[in-house]
């Protein structure tokens, strides 16, 4: 496929809670096309509400593809991700229709456009060593540990952001090179990035925080306590990440009486506006001239 791929293909990038899903729609009814996810959180099949997965109205409008298909008990990568499209791309039933990728994961764009790096295999000596250190260290102090082994991709991370501190650090313990070296390692790109129309959405941010917080509100509402509740009793790993998502941990802590679940949605809103605003700086710094930028679907 790659640069011989001739269909038409949109991809639709911007922050949470900023209407990606609904331009793709109206895209799709209008062009004859399918949404295909492009957000890492939307793949798992137990959190509808609190990752905005589309809803059963929307699925019935226009075919989806890639959402709700993983269980939470597996950690679903960006490699996982690119193999999953790459066959979809060889569908039959797929060649006459125009391709609507939709969502908030810079990794997966980049990957669709630029292929994906090479990593090295992980012995599972070394996944259990750092998987171990992360339950009883922390991610903070991984972090330092990381800035001496490896101060490029230290340099890149958020102190507190233990799964990709903990994979940095498997990585080099491997293979003796930084993470950021084998990224740039790309391999072959799924689609045409001359050919494809590529969309950010940047909304006005005090819109934007009061859609979240609008939006918040309605999941819990509509099933995301029950949503917790169910994921909570399969007995996962913390470090999984459908764990992570954000108002697991705000609703495992109404669940366990710890707090009422107004407090909750401020804490959970409070969480989706910081990670809002990280989306927007990746697809600024990350995405090119050629990406049409618009402030609202």
């Amino acid at each position: 496929m790659g640069s011989d791929l001739n269909r038409q293909i949109i991809l639709i990038a911007g922050p949470t809670a900023s209407g990606k899903s609904a331009l793709a729609l109206r895209l799709a009814e209008e062009l004859n096309g399918v949404i295909i996810n492009t957000d890492s959180m939307q793949v798992y099949n137990v959190l509808e509400q609190l990752t905005a997965r589309p809803g059963k109205a929307e699925l019935e409008r226009v075919p989806h593809y890639l959402y709700g298909h993983v269980s939470p008990s597996l950690a679903y990568s960006t490699g996982r991700w690119f193999s999953d499209v790459e066959g979809l791309l060889k569908s039959p039933e797929l060649f006459e229709k125009t391709l609507i990728f939709a969502g908030g994961t810079g990794l997966y764009f980049r990957a669709l456009l630029g292929g994906l790096s090479t990593m090295p295999a992980i012995p599972e000596a070394v996944r259990s060593f750092w998987r171990k250190q992360d339950g009883e260290l922390g991610a903070e102090k991984l972090h330092e540990m990381l800035v001496l082994k490896d101060p490029l991709a230290a340099a890149s991370l958020r102190p507190t952001d233990s799964q990709r501190i903990v994979r940095a650090l498997e990585v080099f313990d491997t293979s003796g090179r930084s993470i950021i070296e084998w990224q740039k390692e790309t391999g072959r790109a799924l689609i045409n990035a001359a050919t494809a129309r590529k969309i950010i959405i940047e909304p006005d941010r005090q819109w934007l925080g009061s859609r979240i917080a609008k939006r918040f509100e309605a999941m819990m509402e509509e099933g995301a306590i029950e949503e917790v509740k169910s994921l909570l009793s399969l007995g996962l790993s913390q470090e999984l990440p459908a764990m992570r998502a954000i108002g697991v941990k705000e609703i495992a802590e109404v669940l366990a009486g710890r707090i009422r679940a107004e407090q909750a949605a401020e804490l959970a809103t409070i969480a989706t506006r910081q990670y809002a605003k990280r989306q927007m700086t990746w697809f600024r710094n990350q995405l090119g001239d050629d990406w049409e930028r618009v402030p609202y679907p």
